[in-house]
C-alpha cells in the first residue's frame, strides 16, 4: 500500500480488478490483505468469523510487529472499532444514547447556527488572490464543533486535537511521530476526563463517566440502517461478564478517541469531496440548484464515488477465509476497500466511474456493514447534508479556483480527500 495515498482511486481500481481480495504490504513491511469488491466486501463485513480485536491479529501476538508502528492507533486502542462480541455490544450501547434519531434531529437548529456563521465569515478569510480554503474554515469546523460540542469538549482543545487525529490516521507519518501522536491524544482526552469530572455537563463525555461509575448501562444501541448481521461473539470479547457493565478508564479514552477521529475526520473529507465533486460536475450541480434532485443524493452518491474513507483497517478471521476464491490465512489485517467497493463495476454498472447524483438508490459501504456500521452515521448526513445546503444558498456561484486533479492528496491510504480546497466565492 502506498503510504503517501498519492492515487487512492486508482490503486483501488487495480487492486479490486485483480482479485477480490488481493495481498499487500502494509507500513513496517507488515503483510496483510484487502478486500475490495462490493459483493465480497459486504459479506466479509458482516461474517461472524472476522474479529476486530487485535487478540486475533497473527503477527502481533507472535511479536512480529514493531513496538513502534504507523498503524498502533487503528489496531490497538481500546475501544469499540476493536471489541467484539459482548463487549462491541456493551460498548456501543454506551455510546448510542448519544445518536439516537430524537437527539439528532434535535441538533439540526444548533448545526444549521454554526454552518451560517462559518459561511458568513468566509469573505473575511479570502486572501488577496481571491480565494478561501473551504476545507480548512468551512468543511472541518463544521463537524469538528458538532462532535465537541456532543461531548463536552473545551472550544480550546480543538485544533490540538484535529491536528493530532490528522496526524494518527496519516499512513505517511512516521512510526515515532504517529506513536506520539497517539500519547498526546490520550493525555489531552485524559485532560477533557477530568474536566467533565470536575464538572459533569449535559454531554456524552459526563454520561460516560457516569456510566463508568455507576456500573453502565445496555441501550442495545445497534444502528441498523444498511446493517445486517450479527455480532454473535465468535471473533473476540473475553467470554467473562460479572454483570456489571462497567467502562473502564482505558475503554473510556478509547472511546472518546474513536468519537473525535470518526466524528469530524470523514464528515470533513465528506463534505470536501462533496464540493469538489459538484464542482467538477456542473450538470449535477445544476439538477439540484433546479431542484430536480436532493441534496441528500448529492451526499449519498459522493459517499459511493468518493468515500471520506479509502481503506479501513483492520478485520482478522479467526479462521482461514475464503473471499471469492481467494483465502484469507486466520490472523491476517485485512482492509476493507471502500473506495474500491464504491465503483465495482459488478455492483454499479458500466457507469460506475461516473459521479451521478441521479443514479437509482443503491447501498453502499461507505458506513461499513454489519455488527460495526457506523454509529454516527445519521449524523453525519444531516451535517454533509445541512452544510451543502446552506453553502450554495450563500454562494451559489461559488467554484474551484484550481483545476480539481491538481489538488493534493490527504497524505496516506486510509482517509481520502484533498488536502486544500481553494475556492472562489462568487465564481
Amino acid at each position: 500500500m502506498d503510504p503517501t495515498g498519492a492515487a487512492v482511486q486508482a490503486d483501488a481500481a487495480a487492486l479490486r480488478e485483480a482479485a477480490a481480495a488481493c495481498p499487500v504490504l502494509l507500513p513496517g513491511g507488515v503483510p496483510g490483505m484487502i478486500v475490495s469488491r462490493h459483493r465480497e466486501l459486504r459479506d466479509f463485513l458482516s461474517d461472524p468469523g472476522v474479529a476486530k480485536n487485535a487478540r486475533h491479529f497473527a503477527a502481533y501476538q507472535e511479536g512480529r510487529i514493531p513496538p513502534q508502528w504507523q498503524l498502533n492507533a487503528f489496531a490497538l486502542v481500546n475501544g469499540m472499532t476493536t471489541a467484539d462480541g459482548d463487549d462491541h455490544r456493551r460498548l456501543r450501547g454506551l455510546a448510542a444514547k448519544a445518536f439516537t434519531p430524537r437527539r439528532v434531529a434535535a441538533l439540526r437548529p444548533w448545526i444549521e447556527r454554526l454552518a451560517d456563521d462559518l459561511l458568513a465569515a468566509l469573505p473575511d478569510r479570502t486572501g488577496e488572490d481571491g480565494t478561501v480554503d473551504l476545507r480548512r474554515h468551512f468543511a472541518y469546523p463544521l463537524p469538528m464543533g458538532v462532535i465537541c460540542e456532543l461531548l463536552g469538549v473545551d472550544p480550546a482543545h480543538r485544533d490540538r486535537l484535529h491536528g493530532l487525529s490528522h496526524t494518527l490516521v496519516s499512513t505517511s507519518s512516521s512510526a515515532a511521530d504517529a506513536m506520539a501522536a497517539q500519547a498526546g491524544m490520550h493525555e489531552l482526552l485524559g485532560q477533557v476526563v477530568a474536566d467533565r469530572r470536575a464538572a459533569p455537563g449535559d454531554d456524552l463525555t459526563s454520561a460516560l463517566i457516569a456510566a463508568r461509575g455507576e456500573g453502565g448501562v445496555q441501550d442495545g444501541g445497534a444502528d441498523s440502517d444498511q446493517g445486517g448481521g450479527q455480532d454473535s461473539g465468535q471473533g473476540g470479547g473475553d467470554g467473562t461478564d460479572d454483570g456489571a457493565e462497567r467502562l473502564s478508564d482505558e475503554e473510556l479514552i478509547g472511546t472518546l478517541l474513536l468519537m473525535i477521529v470518526a466524528g469530524h475526520e470523514t464528515t470533513l473529507n465528506l463534505i470536501t469531496n462533496a464540493v469538489r465533486a459538484l464542482c467538477a460536475h456542473p450538470d449535477q450541480l445544476a439538477l439540484v440548484l433546479a431542484g430536480e434532485a436532493g441534496w441528500d443524493a448529492v451526499v449519498e452518491e459522493t459517499l459511493r464515488w468518493d468515500s471520506p474513507v479509502a481503506n479501513f483497517p483492520f478485520r482478522y478471521p479467526v479462521a482461514d477465509v475464503t473471499v471469492g476464491g481467494v483465502t484469507i490465512p486466520r490472523g491476517t489485517p485485512v482492509l476493507a476497500g471502500y473506495a474500491a467497493a464504491g465503483r465495482d463495476p459488478r455492483e454499479y454498472g458500466p457507469t460506475a466511474d461516473r459521479f451521478d447524483i441521479t443514479r437509482p438508490a443503491t447501498r453502499h459501504l461507505a458506513f461499513g456493514h454489519g455488527a460495526h456500521y457506523c454509529l454516527g452515521a445519521p449524523l453525519a448526513r444531516l451535517e454533509a447534508v445541512t452544510a451543502l445546503r446552506r453553502l450554495y444558498a450563500a454562494y451559489p456561484r461559488l467554484a474551484l479556483a484550481a483545476p480539481p486533479d491538481r489538488l493534493a492528496p490527504l497524505p496516506g491510504f486510509v482517509g481520502n480527500s484533498v488536502t486544500t480546497l481553494p475556492v472562489r466565492l462568487d465564481g
